[in-house]
């Protein structure tokens, strides 16, 4: 009785949606769902090159490290070699050398 107070109307059962409406929305999701695809792979395109540009550039880094090292080594070899010989007065005149070139520097700046 409190649906004919309070102005209480039949309400119909919703149509099941015709085959058309079906459709045309399953195109309209199919056309969104392209979009989406294109614009994934796209994505995958644009990933693809960063990863072989930066594949390259790491390569090319390796490449300079793979080269410093080995010139580092053979320096390293080579200042280890100068170190075992008895040739310690080298080490003494490049320190009296140093001091000769500070001391001009100083002479230099300070009477500039």
């Amino acid at each position: 009785m409190r649906r004919a107070r309070d102005g209480y109307q039949y309400q119909p059962v919703p149509r099941a949606p015709t085959e058309d409406v079906l459709e045309h929305e399953n195109e309209r999701m199919a056309e969104e769902l392209s979009g989406k695809i294109t614009t994934l792979k796209h994505m995958s395109i644009e990933i693809g090159n960063e990863v072989r540009y930066q594949d390259k550039m790491l390569r090319g880094l390796d490449d300079d490290v793979d080269r410093s090292s080995g010139f580092l080594g053979k320096t390293m070899g080579r200042v280890l070699k100068l170190g075992k010989g008895n040739h310690n007065y080298y080490i003494f005149y490049l320190f009296l050398f140093s001091i000769f070139v500070f001391f001009l520097l100083y002479i230099v700046l300070k009477f500039r």
